[in-house]
């Protein structure tokens, strides 16, 4: 049984630390008992748990220099005497895809020793120096660092005299902890499972080495062709206890930002043994990858318990939610620097593997709720906390996570794709929202000005509405945002805004016609037109600051804003026309002198039009004198 120990079942996730064995634990655990049952009540054997016990209390009591002494004396003592090689790890039955590692290939016999790891020995050094370091900086983590209100916290953790006393006491442990010696009779299987249920990782562990040399030395007195059924559950038995063991120790790995302080040391026996393993010919693959595994469920479970209000009970859950994930973070990774870095050598890596993994959790974080979002604000959230907020000062970049975390490990890794993504829902939730704000422009001025056939509104000598102010600030507003976030996305805004630009121009000339026709023949509707004329213009003004964002949807808008003024300053000469032609007509005959009265009203009518041009922009009054001459003339 291979198990991964990133593979967790739903006991596991129900019950803590508790981790069910397979299915088919009872039942093969029983027949390895029937087979060697009796070994249970070996006196040897309870020898060997009393020694084993034994020592493991007076561990702690050891210095380091006493420690090692003693490991060298031992080494003397038992290179001579103990006959025993040390196991490879189990492998499934012969004829399985995976070739039995009881048999051993052929070498020179050799008497060695299990005194202390050699794993142990190499890395005694490097861990002894990451010891005194990180002694060392929690003596100087009395410092507060200054925070602004209302943000994730930066300072620094500090620890409690029972924290430190608990992490002194870890490292102590990592300095001088050695393997213990394999009994040279294993207990039971229920026996070493029961161990490992109850956490007892290093006695469990002996014993598996000691049953797999028992089962080496029962294959080897075997001939190739005899192959009893006794020995094939006995192996089967080994596996299944390692694949508990390897949930075990899954379990403890992601719940160990959780654990108890006192069970910190759990983590040191996790870490000797994948060493141990990985060291051995022939082992059972996955050990640092399945630790990996349980590292990211562990950081998956805790960002899960972040919490998250609803749209309907929290108008702004999502930025709430952004923050308390951002501070669950940074919490998290300073608990890492300043409980967990004690409990594992320096090649496990453990910072920058607790970096990577949250980085991963919190992108998957992030997919899940981008399904939530329909609003432009909330993708705006997402945008500032993956490009801006994460990698700041007061998350990724705090000082508090120096100097482990280094500088290029600060940003978000998400995929293009995704961020793109996002990009593009805003554009499109940003043009339907353009859509209402422009409509919502049209029912102000029907309101406002229309029903209440107000008079437009004269500033610096001509006629104007507060149309084209609306517009351009809430399309600057939307530009200046989206410029936060990055360029691409203010392009991307810009040309989005243009586009609904672009249509509304056409739904405002409707909507105006439709409410003007039937006062044709008040001054009302001219000064309107002019004020209209005076105001898109300006727009069009207004607008030729992004010529070099998006300079086609630019020219686009600026044509129909040039044919809309074009439209409403002949509407006006139209109704001039209209107004003046029957007077006109008459002037053309020969009774034309005793028509005194008609003559009065084509030169009010004509005066009346001119007093209306002067509010009109020296550009468009100029135009319209050149054409109200032509017209008189005529």
């Amino acid at each position: 049984m291979d198990g991964q120990m990133a593979e967790t079942t739903k006991e596991e996730v129900d019950g803590g630390n508790e981790v069910n064995d397979p299915s088919e634990w009872d039942e093969d655990a029983t027949k390895g008992l029937k087979n060697g049952g009796e070994q249970m009540e070996s006196p040897v054997k309870e020898k060997s748990l009393g020694v084993l016990k034994s020592f493991r209390r007076s561990l702690k009591g050891f210095s380091p220099k006493t420690q090692k002494d003693k490991s060298l004396e031992n080494t003397d003592d038992q290179s001579s005497n103990s006959p025993l090689q040390p196991p490879q790890s189990p492998s499934l039955i012969r004829g399985s895809p995976s070739q039995s590692l009881l048999q051993t290939p052929k070498t020179e016999k050799t008497s060695l020793t299990r005194t202390m790891s050699d794993s142990a020995v190499e890395i005694t050094g490097t861990l002894a120096r990451r010891g005194a370091s990180i002694r060392q900086s929690l003596g100087l983590g009395t410092k507060k660092y200054k925070q602004e209100p209302l943000e994730p916290v930066t300072e620094a953790m500090t620890l409690s005299e029972e924290q430190t006393e608990v992490v002194d006491t870890v490292l102590e442990l990592s300095d001088t902890y050695t393997l213990p010696e394999i009994p040279p009779m294993p207990l039971s299987v229920m026996e070493i499972n029961k161990l490992i249920e109850t956490e007892h990782l290093e006695e469990a562990y002996v014993n598996l080495l000691s049953l797999r040399l028992e089962l080496q030395r029962e294959h080897q007195a075997l001939d190739q062709e005899d192959y009893p059924i006794e020995l094939v559950n006995k192996e089967k038995d080994l596996s299944l206890l390692y694949g508990t063991l390897k949930n075990k120790m899954s379990a403890i790995v992601r719940n160990s930002s959780t654990l108890p302080s006192h069970n910190k040391e759990l983590l040191v026996y996790v870490a000797y043994i994948i060493l141990e393993e990985e060291k051995r010919w022939g082992a059972m693959q996955g050990w640092r990858e399945a630790w990996k595994d349980a590292v990211l469920n562990g950081v998956r479970d805790s960002l899960k318990k972040v919490p998250l209000d609803s749209r309907e009970k929290n108008a702004s859950w999502l930025a709430v939610h952004l923050g308390l994930l951002g501070k669950a973070v940074v919490e998290d990774l300073q608990r890492v620097k300043t409980e967990l870095l004690s409990s594992y050598p320096a090649d496990f890596n453990v910072f920058e593997t607790y970096v990577s993994c949250h980085h991963e959790a919190v992108g998957e974080h992030l997919k899940r709720l981008l399904e939530k979002v329909t609003e432009l604000k909330d993708y705006y959230a997402l945008l500032d906390f993956i490009i801006h907020r994460y990698p700041s000062e007061k998350l990724m970049g705090s000082i508090s996570l120096r100097p482990e975390l280094k500088e290029d490990q600060r940003a978000l890794p998400v995929d293009k794709d995704f961020l793109n993504q996002i990009k593009d829902k805003y554009c499109a939730r940003l043009q339907a929202d353009m859509k209402t704000s422009l409509n919502r422009i049209i029912d102000l001025e029907n309101e406002e000005m229309w029903k209440e056939k107000r008079k437009p509104m004269i500033n610096e000598g001509i006629y104007c509405s507060h149309i084209d102010m609306d517009i351009w600030t809430n399309i600057k507003g939307h530009v200046q945002g989206s410029r936060r976030i990055d360029v691409n996305l203010e392009q991307n805004v810009v040309c989005s805004c243009l586009e609904e630009l672009k249509t509304f121009l056409k739904r405002f000339e409707s909507a105006f016609v439709e409410w003007s026709s039937p006062l044709s023949s008040s001054s009302l509707w001219a000064e309107y037109h002019i004020s209209y004329i005076n105001s898109f213009s300006a727009l069009k003004e207004h607008m030729e600051s992004y010529k070099n964002t998006c300079p086609i949807q630019l020219e686009l808008v600026q044509k129909e804003i040039d044919r809309l003024t074009t439209s409403l300053s002949q509407a006006v000469m139209k109704n001039f026309k209209t107004d003046v032609k029957p007077f006109l007509r008459r002037q053309m005959t020969g009774k034309w002198f005793s028509f005194d009265e008609d003559f009065l009203q084509l030169i009010h009518k004509t005066e009346t039009l001119s007093e209306q041009s002067k509010y009109m922009t020296p550009k468009h009054k100029q135009v319209r004198v050149q054409t109200v001459g032509c017209i008189n003339i005529l």
